[in-house]
């Protein structure tokens, strides 16, 4: 027996689905800018403000890892609230994706979110290279130490091999879709705190993975970076390209068989 109420109209979560009020170009802003704010707030705090130096007693100035790791969660959260409630607030190809796998984000719209991803990610690091010449040498520096580009061996910071990156970037971005598709679920989520859990949860994921290759799990990030990072960072980004995004259509195709069914009646 059907229920007679009429269903409640669905409210827009971050990272659920794309919004139906907000035009195409609306849309494709946010998504642009919170992609911008993100890399922008992560890259620049792991090259300003992670390894600034020592006090003249010693002690170290620089905020480190767990620096850099707070600052991912707290752009994704700051992202998530500003922008999610206009494009859904993906700020990542592998999420946008795993989101499709899932059903959760129609396929057609992918390539455009994707290409908006790509531009808001390059336009923060534009940005940091701009910010960065005010000082002399400090670009080369920045970039003979990587330019904070994910890699392996000379590019991981705990001198991890190629293995250990390809497990990272899948598992982790596989986990990390799965976070996601859970708290924003439109029945069993929670819509109130989701920006909050998807924040913390790849703030977790940073703690644990920056030594092994300075987590990407986010193409978006990784292009960004090593556009500026060289050689060698160019050379390895197909790594954290493709492994990213398999980990995430991996995890939006399981999420979608193991736990979008419902009991029947």
């Amino acid at each position: 027996m059907s229920d007679p109420r009429p269903e409640k109209p669905i409210e827009p979560t971050p990272l659920d689905h794309t919004p139906t009020a907000p035009s195409t170009a609306a849309t494709l802003a946010a998504e642009g800018f919170g992609t911008f704010l993100l890399v922008l707030g992560v890259i620049g705090t792991a090259l300003f403000a992670a390894n600034f130096g020592a006090s003249s007693n010693g002690t170290s100035l620089g905020v480190g890892f767990l620096g850099v790791s707070l600052a991912v969660g707290l752009t994704v959260v700051a992202g998530a609230y500003a922008f999610g409630p206009i494009s859904g607030g993906h700020f990542n190809p592998a999420v946008t994706l795993g989101l499709a796998a899932a059903g959760r984000f129609p396929w057609r719209d992918t390539l455009s979110y994707i290409v908006v991803q790509v531009i808001g990610g390059l336009v923060a690091t534009t940005v940091i290279v701009l910010i960065g010449l005010s000082k002399p040498d400090w670009l080369s520096a920045a970039q003979d130490g990587g330019f904070a580009s994910n890699g392996w061996g000379e590019l991981s910071p705990g001198g991890f091999g190629i293995l250990g990156a390809i497990v990272v970037e899948t598992l982790f971005t596989a986990l990390f879709v799965i976070v996601i598709l859970g708290v924003t679920h439109r029945t069993r989520g929670n819509a109130a705190f989701a920006g909050l859990v998807i924040g913390l949860t790849l703030t977790l994921i940073h703690l644990a993975t920056i030594p092994v290759d300075n987590t990407s799990v986010n193409p978006a990030r990784s292009i960004a970076t090593a556009i500026y990072g060289g050689g060698e960072a160019l050379a390895q980004l197909w790594v954290f390209i493709v492994f990213p995004i398999l980990g995430a259509i991996i995890a939006g195709f399981a999420y979608r068989a193991l736990f979008d069914g419902t009991k029947k009646s």
